[in-house]
């Protein structure tokens, strides 16, 4: 039987004894999933406020978010992902942009909003670790229904994009939509009944949601929670819960992939997991190392499902379009760019005409818009296609391939740069946890490149003979070496673990981390930039007349 909303979805585990939810306190069946959400969409409804239906999480990865989940689709509310990692005017205006009714948070929680003009007064807050709160939950039990006017077009999410390059924006997910990547992600990514599905990335993330735990719910798998990701307590988590599937972004691959190897790390039941921007590299050296599978994919909680796996395919690319109408065009004339010419070490010998804006010409319809952001709807959705925002470029053999944002691509000395490519030679370096790469202008013309940097603990700069290693990059070209380099040991990120790029860009080598500059000429070698170094470096821009391009 198909099932057209979550609702649907939940209430076909009533009676299923499986295991449903699974901590390291306890496990739930499915059964009892269901019940759970039953009484927080009883609760929801008491008394529930004038306006749109919006319950506000604001939780760590812990079974309440997921019963809050259920609780909403089968009371028809939507749930607004409130991002724990953001402080003060930005906190702020995210949840009073998204006007919630409720907000379900606990005392710490509750403390990152104190002070806060967040539209909902004191007596809208549910505290989940209230001594009170579970005699309230418990007094409400009943037996598990669904509002009569939940539909597939009833509004489920109103997720937050990560802002990695600019202002969040709060996008839109229907409960039919999200029960068709339910269904659909489930064979895609092969989520069985059997599977038990470990989720460490935040539950406000659409990772979390379309790749794990909508399509857990679909097959009736099970859903491991842990509070927060840990990259040392990864693979305890796996193994204790018994995980065979987990959903990723490529940081966080990295992180686990700088623990230090073991000669058991083979010895875990995960076969496969899904995610995005995990280099070829560290996929290779993840399967070799855990004996699991990571299977990329290109999608967002715009618009996902425009890319398929295509088995065999080149280690690097995203895959083939999935319909007629996904193609790589030109993003001022429209036109279908020519497929792009790859040298022997796959780098883009046409990128001026090979690179463009990756759209989908039939998407308009699928794209639910952003919550109250008409501006955004516009630049997403225009000449009745769905333009993405990402770049990409397409071989002659039809495989599709991610080249970056549209700020990802560098101008330096007159050539087009991708900081997608000395993003992922970096990150080749084993001591590198993580990597961006941006554009920062030249004092004289044009820009330069500057990367950021992760590493570890106790590792210095000169350790990683960073000139050396670049040296010995036959992919990387000249134009893509780093002029500057920001060194961290934990550079800025969202709470999904992606980098904030435009952050960094904005403050190019003004940063308080150390930055090392490339000296003299020919082989790049590295100096630490002085405090006397910047103030020289700014009046050469002043020299040049060129002030207003300063960081």
């Amino acid at each position: 039987m198909t099932h057209d909303t979550i609702a649907d979805l939940l209430l076909a585990r009533t009676g299923d004894t499986r295991p449903g939810l699974l901590t390291r306190e306890r496990t739930w069946t499915w059964d009892e999933v269901v019940r759970e959400s039953a009484a927080r969409a009883a609760l929801a409804r008491t008394p529930r406020a004038e306006g749109p239906f919006h319950i506000g999480v604001l939780l760590d990865n812990v079974p309440e978010y997921l019963f809050w989940l259920g609780g909403a689709a089968l009371a028809g509310a939507a749930v607004v992902g409130i991002n724990p990692t953001r402080r003060g005017s930005h906190l702020e205006q995210e949840v009073r942009h998204t006007d919630c009714r409720l907000i379900v948070t606990d005392r710490a929680g509750r403390a990152l909003l104190d002070g806060l003009d967040v539209g909902v007064p004191p007596e809208r807050f549910v505290l989940v670790d209230d001594p009170a709160y579970a005699d309230r939950v418990a007094a409400l039990a009943a037996e598990p229904a669904r509002d009569p006017a939940v539909d597939a077009t009833t509004r489920m999410l109103l997720l937050f994009t990560s802002g990695t390059t600019g202002a969040s924006k709060a996008a839109i997910c229907s409960q039919g939509r999200l029960a068709g990547l339910g269904h659909a992600n489930s064979a895609k990514y092969e989520v069985t009944r059997d599977d038990i599905c470990y989720c460490p990335m935040p539950l406000f993330h659409g990772n979390a949601l379309m790749a794990l735990w909508a399509p857990a719910l679909a097959a009736g798998a099970a859903v491991a929670l842990t509070p927060k990701f840990s990259a040392s307590g990864f693979l305890p988590d796996v193994r204790h819960f018994g995980a065979t599937f987990f959903t990723y972004v490529g940081k966080a691959i990295a992180y686990v992939l700088g623990q230090p190897a073991r000669d058991d790390d083979a010895d875990n039941p995960l076969t496969h997991a899904f995610g995005t921007e995990a280099s070829p590299e560290d996929k290779s050296a993840f399967l070799s190392r855990f004996g699991c599978r990571l299977v990329e994919g290109y999608g967002s909680s715009e618009g996902a499902g425009m890319l398929k796996q295509a088995p065999g395919g080149p280690a690097s690319a995203l895959g083939v379009p999935a319909r007629d109408g996904v193609r790589i065009v030109d993003p001022e004339t429209r036109a279908v760019c020519p497929p792009a010419l790859l040298d022997a070490h796959g780098r883009v010998r046409n990128p001026e005409e090979a690179i463009g804006e990756i759209v989908d010409t039939e998407g308009a319809a699928r794209f639910e818009g952003y919550y109250k952001n008409p501006a955004a709807n516009a630049e997403r959705v225009h000449h009745g296609w769905y333009w993405t925002g990402d770049l990409g470029y397409v071989d002659e053999a039809g495989y599709f391939y991610f080249a970056g944002r549209s700020g990802d691509w560098i101008r330096v000395d007159g050539e087009n740069t991708s900081a997608l490519l000395t993003e992922r030679v970096l990150r080749r370096h084993p001591d590198v946890l993580a990597a961006g790469v941006f554009g920062v202008p030249d004092p004289r013309s044009g820009d330069q490149v500057m990367a950021a940097i992760e590493i570890p603990e106790g590792t210095g700069f000169a350790a990683l003979k960073l000139p050396d290693f670049l040296a010995g990059q036959e992919d990387l070209g000249t134009k893509g070496v780093p002029r500057y380099v920001r060194v961290s040991h934990a550079l800025p990120a969202t709470g999904s673990n992606k980098l904030r790029k435009k952050e960094m860009q904005s403050e190019g080598w003004r940063t308080a981390d150390p930055v090392y500059r490339w000296t003299g000429r020919g082989a790049p070698a590295y100096a630490l930039m002085t405090d006397a170094d910047k103030a020289a470096l700014r009046e050469e821009f002043l020299a040049n007349g060129r002030a207003r391009f300063l960081p």
